[in-house]
């Protein structure tokens, strides 16, 4: 029996909860996507909510568009021929030298100001610690619902954007309403959403937007900009592939048959939540619902039990394995291979293994 968690929320109560969409809000119509700059480029998260946004902009029978606010030196015309090619319809733009660089007083101007002006019913923005900042603030603003880290995105039998995310610390998901204010906001984590493919030479239309800033009257200030220089960082969102640790190995020394096959593979290393709470690993590397959502090539869960928030971040991978000493560990309800037996003895075997083959691969090259 499967333990794929089904949505709370049911169409009958949601339709008892339901009042009459205020007049004003009834002219409201179109999915907005906020197209995340950084240092030059749009961040992939942006690119893969057109996706998501072009399914649900099909299914309202309404148009698509990205809104690029930046300053006056930022790459927006070429941020728009690629926000056209992944699908939308439209480029909103905003231009300003107040906003050469992030900072969540003029962004959240600008943005209320466009959706007051443009009306967009849906908007959507990644759960980036930028789009997380903005999308508190824009919502707050504008009086209207925000479903945070969502999962999954679709419309219903009424045209209302149903979006779920998991709960109750990962254990359930629930599918959230905003059925009587405007825009309906959502974010969502990077790699969530699959990457929609390019059309090269799609092209759509530009709606400048005026802007009115003045930076007397903003009173944060961006100083300089100070890059992270940590090389050894997590890149889980990104990589191809991903070895992950869980309590089956039993104590923090064995994290280093992780790392090791992590390595020899080409690959990012991480874990489950309980090794960061137990202080195995740090924070930056816990795979989940609370923590990294990844959709690598090949994912190696390694003790790994598969709880629901586990589960959630993971299930986009192309390829699962999972190696538990439990034969009935939840895990083996979703992997695509999966191996009963001890990863402390079975993860430096594989590694060794690995090694062999790429040198034997070396030499014939």
């Amino acid at each position: 029996m499967s333990d794929a968690p089904k949505p709370a929320a049911a169409p009958a109560s949601r339709a008892a909860m339901k009042k009459e969409l205020p007049e004003r809000f009834r002219s409201y119509k179109n999915v907005w996507v906020f197209i995340e700059i950084e240092h030059g480029e749009i961040h992939p998260v942006s690119l893969e909510l057109l996706g998501e946004g072009r399914k649900l902009a099909d299914k309202l029978g309404v148009e698509l568009a990205g809104v690029l606010i930046g300053g006056e030196r930022a790459p927006l015309a070429e941020a728009s021929t690629e926000v056209w090619e992944h699908g939308a319809d439209a480029v909103y733009i905003a231009t300003h030298a107040a906003l050469e660089h992030y900072r969540n007083d003029p962004y959240s101007r600008v943005l209320t100001d466009m959706v007051n002006e443009f009306k967009p019913e849906i908007l959507l923005l990644g759960a980036t610690v930028l789009g997380r900042d903005l999308a508190g603030s824009v919502a707050t603003t504008l009086l209207t619902g925000l479903t945070a880290d969502c999962t999954e995105l679709a419309i219903d039998d009424d045209r209302c954007l149903a979006a779920t995310r998991p709960t109750f610390g990962g254990s359930l998901l629930c599918t959230i309403y905003t059925l009587n204010t405007r825009p309906q906001m959502a974010t969502v984590r990077p790699r969530v959403m699959s990457m929609p493919p390019r059309q090269p030479g799609r092209k759509g239309r530009t709606v400048p937007f005026r802007v009115s800033l003045r930076e007397d009257d903003i009173v944060t200030k961006v100083l300089r900009f100070l890059p992270d220089r940590d090389s050894n960082k997590a890149q889980l969102a990104y990589a191809d592939i991903v070895v992950a640790g869980g309590l089956g190995l039993k104590s923090p020394e064995n994290m280093q048959h992780v790392r090791a096959l992590a390595s020899v593979l080409g690959g990012d290393w991480g874990g489950s939540r309980p090794l960061v709470q137990k202080g195995w690993m740090p924070a930056d590397r816990q795979i989940g619902q609370t923590g990294k959502t990844i959709r690598p090539k090949l994912y190696i869960a390694a003790g790994i039990s598969g709880a629901i928030q586990h589960r959630v971040g993971v299930e986009g991978a192309d390829l699962i394995v999972a190696i538990n000493t439990d034969p009935q560990a939840p895990i083996f309800d979703f992997a695509h291979v999966g191996v009963v037996a001890d990863a402390i003895e079975l993860l430096p075997a594989l590694t060794e293994a690995f090694r062999k083959r790429l040198a034997v691969n070396r030499l014939a090259g």
